[in-house]
């Protein structure tokens, strides 16, 4: 059967949709910061700005080096462990719903300013379900959606900038001494500048978004789209900050701080740039909905796709959508705005502590690509000096923002830890048969009918996970190497099944080879061990034709790290992943 045609998508589409949850930051993080900062919050956002700077390298080396769909999850499935490897997942799914319910909400609320009858609750499930239903028409169209609203975004925040900029002009700066002359909120201008930041961080949430759907785009987009996304958000989050100290006294940000941005509209131009900003946000807050809907469909396809999800996930629409995805996504959404009868506070512990934990973690896989994975080709290189500050000043907001509300660090352990062992449970569902199968002869033995069908029933199931067959491809390594794929496939999946393929010239010899898998073979007996030689040149042909050829899927073949004299990028083997 011929798959679905694939929508790719270019510049200006996939920073749109990335785009729509970072700069939706701007409608709130200014208020934010000068919470904490006072008048020098725009000299937190440049702190802020500056570590988003060290995150452009970092994640143009990880995705450069490994173009797949996953972000923190697929570089540290191909750096460490599956188990750590679902930590990143768990956080940037627990990261994408809160993202989506928050961003509904919030919509919602900006709208009720123009339509005071408005039922907040309803209206976001309504919203939750055009934007599904978006999602599940295709990426191409979300795609079309997505751009007309960060085109009248970035149009409204540059309106707001020049006219508060022509209001400084026309008023002079008295209203600027004032706030500049204000004791700082926090004490000492360090405490503001650290509380400021950890605040501030905030406004780069929805950076790592791109780098979770980077397959369904256009060959050299997704480091544009990381420039595009740093552009905005360290051009319009200081600029905002330091105008609104420059428009508004600091005694009224408070009273206006869900709403700052409007009201500052208000103040400079009037009641038309207001209403405009209201209009705006309902519509990039919900294009920060439809962002999450896509990240995460991509993530969940590709956590499936290395079975820790069900294959159930996997079934496709005639547009190549995963409605199946995107419908549970749904249902996940819902049931967390009743669960917390949308408690935005609630929810925004979540939001933050799971994409700070995610951006730390991508930044621990790109030192751990760097370890493991060095010849690896990738277009860029961040230094490890970058790296390791990144990860620094990551782990600081963390703490900063435990320290700022403590409860809500309390609420994020509360969704993380059920959802982590949750997925684990379903990474290890073969040991959980085992156990099932063990309990219910134990339990049951009076009603051996009973335990009998459920053991044939459950022994069926186990046998079907096992009999999934894997692939590597040697190039002739040494017993040792061979060795260490040997322990990887014992340790991290779910087979008694193993090919050996070895791509070779008809000349070549490959006794010894042939002997040291013998080895192999006694030494893992619960591994059933084929060797394969195959007289040919290794590339994406020889993939395609043993994977249709032996029905066994590209995801669970495994190569060692090519050189940078190896003819094919990565991305051009059609996932088959590194594992040495």
């Amino acid at each position: 059967m011929k798959s679905p045609h694939k929508v790719k998508l270019n510049e200006l589409q996939a920073t749109a949709i990335s785009g729509n949850d970072i700069s939706s930051s701007c409608l709130y993080v200014s208020a934010l910061t000068i919470m904490y900062a006072g008048q020098y919050a725009w000299v937190s956002l440049l702190v802020v700005a500056l570590v988003l700077l060290f995150f452009r390298k970092i994640y143009g080396e990880v995705v450069g080096a490994l173009p797949l769909n996953g972000g923190a999850y697929n570089v540290l499935l191909n750096t460490t462990t599956k188990r750590l490897a679902t930590l990143a997942a768990t956080l940037t799914i627990l990261s994408y719903m809160a993202t989506a319910v928050i961003s509904a909400i919030e919509a919602m609320h900006y709208m009720q300013g123009l339509f005071s009858a408005l039922n907040v609750t309803i209206a976001t499930i309504v919203l939750l379900v055009i934007f599904m239903g978006l999602a599940i028409i295709g990426i191409g169209e979300s795609a079309i959606v997505a751009v007309v609203i960060f085109i009248l975004h970035i149009a409204t925040l540059l309106i707001l900038v020049f006219a508060s900029i022509w209001f400084v002009i026309t008023h002079g700066l008295q209203t600027f001494h004032v706030n500049w002359s204000t004791a700082i909120p926090s004490g000492s201008f360090k405490t503001a500048l650290y509380f400021g930041f950890a605040a501030g961080m905030l406004g780069i949430s929805g950076f790592e978004t791109s780098a979770n759907f980077v397959e369904e785009q256009e060959q050299g987009v997704f480091r544009k789209t990381l420039r595009n996304m740093w552009a905005v958000v360290s051009f319009f989050n200081p600029v905002i900050a330091l105008l609104v100290i420059g428009v508004l006294p600091l005694a009224v940000i408070g009273a206006h701080k869900e709403t700052l941005l409007a009201y500052l509209g208000s103040t400079t131009a009037g009641k038309w740039l207001e209403i405009m900003i209201y209009v705006d946000a309902t519509l990039v807050l919900s294009g920060a909905v439809l962002t999450s809907f896509v990240g995460m469909t991509g993530l969940a396809e590709r956590i499936t796709l290395d079975r820790i999800l069900p294959n159930f996930f996997l079934k496709k629409n005639k547009r190549g959508s995963n409605y199946r995805i995107i419908i549970a996504f749904f249902i996940l959404c819902v049931s967390v705005l009743y669960a917390t009868d949308g408690d935005l506070e609630a929810l925004a512990g979540v939001y933050t502590f799971s994409f700070l934990a995610v951006m730390a973690l991508f930044g621990a896989g790109n030192l751990l690509l760097k370890s493991k994975r060095k010849r690896l080709p990738r277009p860029e290189y961040a230094k490890i000096w970058v790296v390791v500050a990144a990860i620094g000043l990551v782990i600081t907001a963390f703490i900063g923002n435990i320290e700022m509300n403590t409860d809500s660090f309390y609420t994020f352990l509360r969704y993380l830890v059920p959802a982590f062992v949750f997925l684990l449970l379903m990474l290890n569902r073969s040991l959980v048969l085992t156990i099932m199968i063990e309990t219910l002869e134990y339990l049951y033995s009076p009603l051996r009918k009973v335990v009998i069908l459920s053991n044939r029933y459950l022994n069926r199931m186990q046998k079907k996970i096992h009999s999934q067959e894997f692939v590597f491809f040697t190039k002739g390594d040494d017993v040792a190497t061979l060795n260490k794929v040997m322990h990887y496939v014992e340790t991290n999946e779910t087979t008694k099944r193993l090919k050996i393929v070895n791509v070779k010239k008809k000349e070549d010899n490959n006794d010894a080879l042939v002997k040291d898998i013998r080895v192999l073979d006694r030494a893992y007996p619960n591994i059933d061990i084929e060797f394969v030689e195959i007289i040919g040149v290794f590339g994406p042909d020889i993939i395609e034709d043993l994977s249709k050829g032996w029905d066994i899927p590209k995801n669970f073949m495994f190569i060692g790290s090519p050189g940078n004299r190896f003819s094919y990028r990565v991305a051009e083997l059609g996932g088959v992943r590194l594992i040495m």
